[in-house]
Parts: C-alpha cells; structure tokens; sequence
C-alpha cells in the first residue's frame, strides 16, 4: 500500500489544544448573543426559535432567540458557552530516525505493549461494538482507518458547511480514532485498542481557516460551543454506541447557581440519558497540572454523570529497540489534572518530556484547504502526541473490548469491570488515579 508519511519530527504540542478553563458565554458576545440552551419541558411554543440542535430525548434545545423571549416563555435556560480553542506551545524533542514511520509502527507504541493489547485480541478485538468519537473529525481514507468508520451514521455538528469522514477541524480527531481502532491488518501501519470495533465520527470542531499564517497551524480546531458537544453525546447514545469518548481537553468550573445550576441539571439529564442507553462515555481531564478536586459548590463539565475522567501517565526513556524504559508507563504525566474524587482512572497519554518515544505514536492526517476554503484532501502519517485527549480514547477502546467480551454488559458493568481491574501504584500519590491505572488485558480476561 502506498502510503504518505508525514511525521512530527521538530515539535509536539501536549495534548494538542486545551479548551481553556474560562468559558466565554455566548449570551454577551456580539452576533452570538442570542445562543442558549433551553429546557423544552417549560417551553410552549417554539415560534420565534432558531431551532440550531434538538436533544428530543432529554428534552433540550440549543436555540437563536432574544432573552426577552425566553424570559417570557418561562422555560429554564441559560446562554451556551464558547469553548476557545487555545493551543500550547509546542515543545522541544529529540529527533526521529529515519526509520520511523516506514516499518512496523507497533514498535513505537509502548501504550498498546503495556495493556497487553495482543494477549486481550485473543479473547475479542472489539466486534459488534460501536464507538462515537466527538472531536475534530475522522480521516476515514487514512490507510490505518480504512473501513472503520461508519460514515452513514456520522454526523457533523459544526455548522461550518463541512461534512464527516475527513479532518475538518484538524488531526487530533484521527489520532485519538487511531487509539481507539486503528486497523492491526495494514502492513507496518499502527493498532488500535479495539480493531474489530465500528467507528463514528461525531465531528463538533470546525475548521480553523483563519488560522493559516497566524500564531494557530492549520491542523488545529476552531472553537465549538458546550451545547453543541452535549447534542452530539445524546445523539451517540440513540444510535447506540457503547462508548462515546470525549478527548476534548477542557474543564469548566461552575458555581452550583444560577446558569451553573442549570448547567449541572444539563450535564446530569444527558449523561444519565447516556448510560441508560449503554452509552459509556470517556473524559479527558485536561492538561494543566491542576487539581479539579470535586467540591459540594462546583461541578466540573468532565464530570459528566455517568462517565469516566481520565488522567495521563506516560514513560520516561522508552526505547523501542528494548522495549525498556527508565519510569514506567504508569508514572503520572506532569501536565494532567488530577484530584481525589474528580479522576476516575489513569491511562497511557504520554510523558510531554524530552523524548517523543515516551508519547502516544497513531494516526494522523493533516487537512489542506485552498484560500477559498475548498477542502483538498489531507497528507496521511503517524505522529508522537501526549496529553490527556490520548488517555480517554485508551479508555473507550478498552471499553469496546470488555463490551464485545461480554456483550450481556450494561455500561455501568462496563465501567465497573474497567475500575475493578485497575490498579493504584503504591509509589505515585493516589489523586492522579481514581481507581487505578487502565489494565485493558486484565478487564477482558478478567
């Protein structure tokens, strides 16, 4: 197969994009000011509503309307919230050989060797399972993807007039795609956790265009809106994915009043919505080294009921001629977030440090656009990336294979057999785990 690599050799950025902790409310910006989610339950008629996401099964909306207007319907509501798009500096790494990226790529993937993903395909590698993957959308025509992606159920959210099955909104969707399910039957392509599974592109990151030339390189995302990422977890869960992951790098802390209140009842309706569909779905904690330690006066927007928030672990000086290193993947990353009560397990999402090896080698594809805007195709490759947007998918595809083990599951006995097999280092303090470490072997042979 010929195949066009494109390989990350000058810079990484850690996680790729952090959705910034300070949410901007659409309801006080400009031409935006008019965007809200609604409770439909108090809301008589729609008239006068630009209707942008309908959430039938929980009874919500994301609409265009004046606050006058809903105020005079007598509907709860509360204006959506932007999430800028905020990327990190990239930072220095050593550089590859020549021989990355043209021979068998599972060498460099020290996540998949620690969880023992070989030994867990002799039990499953996924089948019958469906995973959504709310992101930045999927390059489906990449050699390792090829035939993985449902593109008859995917479905855009962006409302920037692009479509699915291409990376839109950047790479990071494909990379996180390519933990989840890359193929293991290319010739020296990567793996995924759980191959067998069907992927769908829930894509809810638009394209950066202005981007181009500027401080943001094109391969990154434009911003989405709160609501926007709630419409796309309810639709996953009526299509009936088992698992939905979410690596989307943000955290929004809200004060349990007010709009925050309504936020928590928003956050709460759709998530146990979710799970009563048997939809599990996996968060990204975020990626700057803070504590989200859970208090009784805030709620955090990972916190989702029901899902699961992942921190980073990674290594420290893998080589992948020894396939040795000198920490272990479970050592926790100095980037991810962390806290008791607010992280529910660790997963491999790399170090960030000094060598790339001891980052997360997937897929990438990086999207080309004309200066009209007119997509033209994307350069297809593997890239070393760290953050937490690679320890949730390491999650969802673990979930798919403990899903097609037992097929019987409910996701909550889904999350239970991921929680139970995990392990707690006894060196590394314990607010960086939950649970314990991801033991994606033990919870499908378990």
């Amino acid at each position: 197969m010929n195949r066009r690599i494109f390989l990350a050799r000058t810079g990484v950025s850690i996680g790729t994009l952090t959705l910034g902790s300070t949410a901007a409310s659409a309801a006080t910006e400009g031409d935006e000011a008019r965007r809200f989610v609604v409770d439909r339950r108090g809301l008589g008629s729609e008239a006068d509503l630009e209707v942008v996401h309908e959430m039938d099964p929980v009874d919500l909306l994301v609409v265009r309307a004046t606050e006058e207007r809903l105020e005079d319907a007598g509907a709860p509501f509360a204006p959506d919230v932007r999430l800028p798009a905020e990327p990190h500096a990239p930072v220095d790494r050593e550089p590859a050989g020549d021989e990355v990226g043209t021979g068998d790529g599972f060498r460099y993937q020290w996540d998949k060797q620690d969880q023992r993903i070989p030994e867990a395909h002799e039990v499953t590698r996924g089948e019958g399972t469906r995973v959504a993957i709310i992101d930045s959308g999927i390059a489906a025509g990449h050699p390792d993807l090829e035939g993985q992606v449902n593109l008859a159920l995917s479905r855009s959210f962006a409302e920037d007039g692009y479509g699915v099955g291409a990376p839109y909104g950047g790479t990071h969707g494909t990379h996180v795609a390519g933990i989840v399910a890359a193929s293991d039957e290319t010739d020296g392509g990567v793996i995924g956790s759980a191959p067998g599974a069907e992927l769908v592109d829930l894509r809810v990151f638009g394209a950066n265009l202005e981007s181009r030339g500027g401080d943001v390189p094109p391969g990154y995302w434009a911003d989405t809106y709160m609501g926007t990422v709630m419409a796309a977890l309810v639709y996953a869960a009526e299509i009936g994915c088992d698992a939905a992951n979410l690596s989307l790098g943000w955290t929004w802390r809200m004060r349990q009043e007010g709009w925050g209140r309504f936020w928590g009842k928003v956050h709460q309706r759709v998530g146990n919505y979710a799970r009563g569909q048997g939809t599990l779905h996996t968060h990204a904690s975020g990626n700057w080294g803070e504590s989200l330690q859970f208090n009784r006066d805030e709620t955090d927007s990972s916190q989702t009921a029901g899902g699961i928030t992942t921190s980073a672990t990674g290594p420290v000086g893998f080589d992948p001629e020894t396939e040795e290193y000198d920490e272990p993947p479970y050592s926790p990353s100095t980037y991810t977030t962390h806290g008791v009560g607010a992280i529910d397990l660790a997963a491999p999402g790399g170090k960030g440090g000094e060598s790339q090896y001891d980052d997360v080698y997937n897929a990438i594809a990086l999207p080309q656009f004309d200066e009209d805007g007119e997509y033209l195709g994307a350069e297809y490759g593997y890239a070393f990336y760290a953050g937490t947007s690679m320890a949730a998918p390491q999650v969802a595809g673990a979930a798919a294979l403990v899903k097609s083990a037992h097929s019987e599951y409910n996701a909550n006995q889904v999350r239970i057999a991921l929680t139970r097999t995990a392990e707690r280092p006894d060196e590394y303090e314990n607010k960086y785990y939950g649970s314990g470490y991801l033991d994606t072997c033990a919870a499908v042979t378990g």
